[in-house]
């Protein structure tokens, strides 16, 4: 490449020194062809030395290089081209010897800077083998680490798929298994523990799963069915004895019931857990307890009500004990005594107190105690006391029967008429031998407010079941009372004032009792309304004031006809206002004639012909 660069030199040089003419006579030299140097060539296409070939590009070429600075410099100085070749041809070679030497100078330099090369090239060398074992070994760790990926996805499936068969499995064993604890309590523990109880409670869900899993035909439930069959059995055994050792203990004269009924309300399980697996013994126990209580509740109330008739007023009116009757009518022979005076069965008195909240709900009387203090009582105290003793125990009845053994509706209702069955007939037995021969109005109106008062009791309380019972009294009763008024009604309808003996302008003791009897029904009626009693007093007070104008008819001077019907009229008025007065609504002359019955013309006639001018309190 040197020698290349040392020709074009020359060429240049020679070129310089002999102008144009020297160029064209160097360039034909050089291209004369060597005869004996060289073989003609047949270059076919490629042939340059044709008489076809065009110099057009040699020229630009030529005239190129005649355009250098160097090249017009030698042709302007007259170089020879020949004598300048070699002195360059020197001059490099004494440079060659100086590169030489300065190479030599410097080998130990460049001998250390090749070994320093070749050991970075080994290291290189060595990194690179490093570098490509380290990118094969992560090329391994990628795919190791995409495996590992994998087997965790599929790990973590497996892992789920076994965690939801363990939940399922554990809790199937958890239910199927029994152990040990619960075997030892359920057949060595006293039932009363709370540790029976609450391995009741588990033994009953492992029955129950059981019993779901046989359905499924589950092999490993019949694996326990024998053991949990056994434990069931026992369980069974013990709750019965418990349970009518406590219905029995009902039985024990002077025993409060109520007690034991709270233990078996404590222990309401033992019925569930019978029901649910034994309904054998459950209906047992259930017709225990119905015939035990029955034969409680009846011997109870019957020795009861007998106790309480022996502390009532031994005088009572009869059917001779009508308002339009004389006080002084005689009897026969054989007839029982009369009342000593026949107002007190027209006068309501402190007989109305039983209607009173404080008394109505008030405790119940003990016959014993009556008898030991010589106290004696209306029969409408003692209905009272009787009927509030049996809606106390009715209602705790009815509450510890839908309580404990699980029932609602009709259910509850047939299961109370089982027990209190007895009871309620007795009474009602009771009260219609007691209503056939009853002549006191009072008292049976008072019974009557009695029932309805106890009535909206239990149907504040929701005790639907003594409603019968509540419907039944009633029936007897209001009957009663409307054959009794009407009695009263027709007493003094029937009365002959010529019969009465002496004439006398005081007021007259029929009035009195009818202005006593007014006043005491109205008292009562006040808080149940009734119409039916509004439409008796209607009657009465028609045939009252008939009658007294029938009386004030039998005086021979107008005179003393007026004052009759005055001071009768005073005396019912004033009657009246008294019992109103006690109610804190005054009575006046205008309220008692539109209380009185718009049908009555005989006795409108008849005052207007004795007291021809308006009455005025």
């Amino acid at each position: 490449m040197v020698e290349g660069a040392v020709t074009v030199a020359v060429f240049d040089v020679n070129i310089a020194g002999n102008g144009t003419a020297n160029v064209m006579s160097y360039l034909q030299d050089e291209m004369q062809p060597d005869t004996d140097a060289m073989a003609p060539l047949n270059l076919g296409d490629l042939d340059l030395t044709t008489n076809e070939f065009i110099l057009d590009e040699v020229d630009i070429y030529i005239q190129a290089n005649l355009e250098d600075d160097l090249v017009k410099e030698a042709l302007k100085t007259g170089v020879d081209l020949r004598h300048y070749s070699k002195q360059v041809e020197g001059e490099l070679q004494r440079i060659e010897q100086a590169s030489i030497k300065d190479y030599i100078k410097e080998s130990q330099n460049i001998a250390s800077l090749h070994n320093q090369i070749t050991a970075c090239d080994s290291i290189l060398e060595r990194m690179e083998g490093m570098l490509s074992g380290f990118q094969s070994d992560l090329s391994s760790i990628s795919s190791e680490i995409q495996t590992l990926q994998q087997q965790s996805v599929s790990m973590n499936v497996r892992l789920k798929n076994r965690q939801a068969v363990r939940s399922h499995l554990s809790q199937l064993v958890d239910e199927l298994v029994v152990p040990g604890a619960m075997i030892q309590v359920i057949v060595d523990s006293p039932v009363t523990e709370q540790e029976f109880l609450d391995q009741l409670h588990e033994l009953n869900n492992k029955i129950n799963f059981a019993k779901e899993l046989s359905f499924r035909e589950t092999l490993a439930c019949s694996d326990v069915q024998d053991i949990v069959d056994r434990l069931k059995i026992k369980a069974v055994t013990k709750i019965r004895e418990f349970i009518l050792q406590k219905i029995y203990s009902f039985r024990k004269p002077m025993t409060n019931y109520q007690i034991p009924q709270n233990t078996l309300l404590k222990y309401r399980f033992f019925y569930e857990f019978l029901l649910a697996n034994e309904r054998t013994v459950a209906k047992e126990i259930r017709d225990e307890y119905v015939d035990t209580m029955s034969k409680i509740y009846y011997s109870y109330f019957k020795s009861y009500s007998g106790r309480l008739l022996k502390v009532q007023y031994e005088e009572v009116a009869d059917k001779d004990d009508l308002m339009g009757v004389e006080d002084t009518a005689k009897k026969g022979f054989f007839s029982k005594p009369s009342l000593k005076s026949r107002n007190t069965i027209f006068t309501l008195g402190q007989r109305g107190a039983v209607l009173s909240p404080a008394e109505l709900e008030g405790p119940i009387l003990i016959p014993h105690t009556a008898q030991r203090g010589d106290c004696r009582y209306p029969y409408e105290t003692l209905f009272r006391s009787q009927h509030y003793a049996l809606l106390d125990n009715g209602c705790r009845e009815f509450l510890f029967l839908s309580d404990f053994f699980m029932v609602a509706g009709n259910s509850v209702l047939d299961l109370f008429n089982s027990v209190m069955g007895k009871t309620l007939s007795l009474f009602l037995k009771s009260m219609s031998t007691y209503v056939s021969d009853c002549y006191d109005s009072i008292a049976v109106f008072l019974c009557i407010h009695i029932i309805l008062r106890f009535r909206a009791i239990t149907t504040k309380r929701a005790i639907p079941a003594l409603d019968k019972y509540w419907k039944a009294v009633l029936e007897l009763l209001w009957p009663r009372f409307e054959l009794i008024l009407q009695m009263n009604i027709q007493s003094i309808r029937n009365t002959d004032p010529q019969k009465l003996g002496v004439l006398d302008t005081r007021p007259h003791y029929i009035t009195r009792r009818y202005a006593e009897f007014s006043s005491a029904i109205v008292s009562i009626n006040q808080t149940f309304t009734s119409e039916r009693t509004h439409t008796l007093l209607g009657q009465l007070q028609v045939e009252v004031e008939n009658f007294v104008l029938k009386m004030a008819a039998e005086f021979p001077s107008r005179r003393d006809q007026l004052i009759f019907l005055i001071n009768n009229y005073d005396m019912m008025l004033n009657v009246l206002k008294v019992e109103n007065n006690k109610r804190g609504q005054p009575m006046t002359v205008k309220r008692l004639r539109a209380s009185s019955s718009s049908s009555r013309p005989g006795a409108r006639s008849l005052l207007r012909r004795f007291c021809p001018l308006p009455l005025v309190a």
